[in-house]
């Protein structure tokens, strides 16, 4: 990659690239200077949401897009040891939203889990909700009973939108695929994608995202 992109470059990897590609290579080791300008290791909890972008995301992340930023967070020593992760920051907390949803490929195979999250400032259970949201992936291990690897993780963090736009989608042939055949586990495949569509991407407006509606539009 060069030093200066384009005008219009954003980078904008489907779910399946975040999980297959970025988060198998940093889990695989080694040095990885070209993924590491776009998705930089952080330990994300330790900071507001607000703290992140631009100072702490990575490089050309930041030139591009003002909406999203990407960072592999590892595991905290306190999950190592068996205990629950400490999402809680100086200012608030992030609380998760919804049940977990695996990650399927183009080819209907099983390869990751997504956990959303909204932002509070304050502290629980008094908080309040913020426009910052995230996806936060894990990647399912090769062996023949599937454990999630927990060591890395890879955190998507973005900013609610008033116009919501497609992100990540499930390809539609995997809905359809001839390896399912109960028609119970697709019910339930589609209720997820339905559930996490409803949750992350259509919540109600707040009264401050009403008033500039109506000032936008003259109503």
């Amino acid at each position: 990659m060069g030093d200066e992109m384009p005008v219009g470059f954003r980078f904008s990897p489907t779910e399946e690239e975040l999980v297959s590609y970025f988060l198998q290579i940093k889990l695989n080791g080694g040095p990885t200077p070209s993924i590491d300008r776009v998705i930089p290791l952080l330990p994300i909890y330790d900071y507001s949401p607000w703290d992140l972008p631009p100072e702490f995301a990575g490089e050309l992340c930041c030139e591009g897009d003002r909406e999203e930023w990407f960072f592999f967070t590892p595991m905290q020593e306190r999950e190592a040891r068996g205990g629950r992760p400490n999402r809680l920051t100086n200012t608030g907390y992030w609380k998760s939203t919804g049940s977990p949803v695996d990650i399927f490929s183009s080819q209907n195979l099983r390869i990751g889990r997504r956990r959303t999250l909204v932002f509070y400032t304050g502290r629980s259970p008094h908080g309040t909700k913020t426009s910052w949201k995230m996806n936060e992936y894990k990647m399912y291990d090769q062996s023949p009973n599937p454990q999630l690897k927990e060591e890395l993780r890879l955190c998507r963090i973005y900013t609610g939108s008033y116009f919501p736009r497609a992100y990540g989608r499930r390809p539609a042939a995997a809905h359809h695929h001839h390896h399912i055949t109960d028609n119970n586990q697709q019910n339930s495949e589609m209720e997820n994608d339905l559930n996490f569509d409803m949750e992350t991407e259509f919540e109600p407006l707040t009264n401050s995202e009403i008033r500039m509606l109506h000032d936008l539009f003259n109503i």
